[in-house]
């Protein structure tokens, strides 16, 4: 099973009703599926993968932000948390690096979502792979993901 499959059956199980777009390009990147989708690279709910001291951190942001590990997600956390490599994403979550849904994990994550997503009225984040999207309002992005709305920019 892909990990677009995979996700689609996690959405499957909480009874949301995905509509994923496919663009074989690929969107791994918030550029790349800003240009796919033809909307703002603000409106790109990027997830992104820390570990700290092992725990499995998932921070979804806005695809114009980075987010400030070294202070502000180091505060929520109380120690600062590292980049995870590919293999600590992939065993965590489940997907490859280019295609982490905001939700649908292996494990069940550590989830902070950046406040400056709730501007919009529809964001859109990976479906489980590197060439998948999904439309959510932010809303129900920070239900399904059970987040803390937080603010972790630079």
């Amino acid at each position: 099973m892909n990990g677009h499959e995979l996700w689609l059956e996690a959405c499957h199980r909480i009874g949301f009703e995905a509509q994923p777009a496919a663009f074989p390009d690929g969107t791994a990147t918030s550029a790349d599926a800003a240009n796919a989708l033809g909307c703002s690279i603000a409106q790109i709910a990027k997830s992104i993968v820390f570990n700290a001291g092992g725990k499995f951190v998932l921070v979804i942001t806005s695809g114009q932000n980075n987010v400030d590990r070294k202070k502000k997600l180091k505060a929520y956390l109380n120690e600062k948390p590292s980049i995870a490599t590919p293999d600590f994403v992939f065993e965590q979550s489940g997907y490859q690096i280019g295609g982490v849904p905001p939700f649908g994990h292996l494990n069940q994550p550590i989830v902070f979502m950046d406040q400056d997503l709730v501007a919009f009225d529809i964001v859109w984040a990976a479906a489980g792979s590197s060439n998948t999207v999904f439309p959510i309002s932010p809303s129900k992005l920070l239900e399904l993901s059970g987040a803390i709305l937080a603010d972790v920019k630079q």
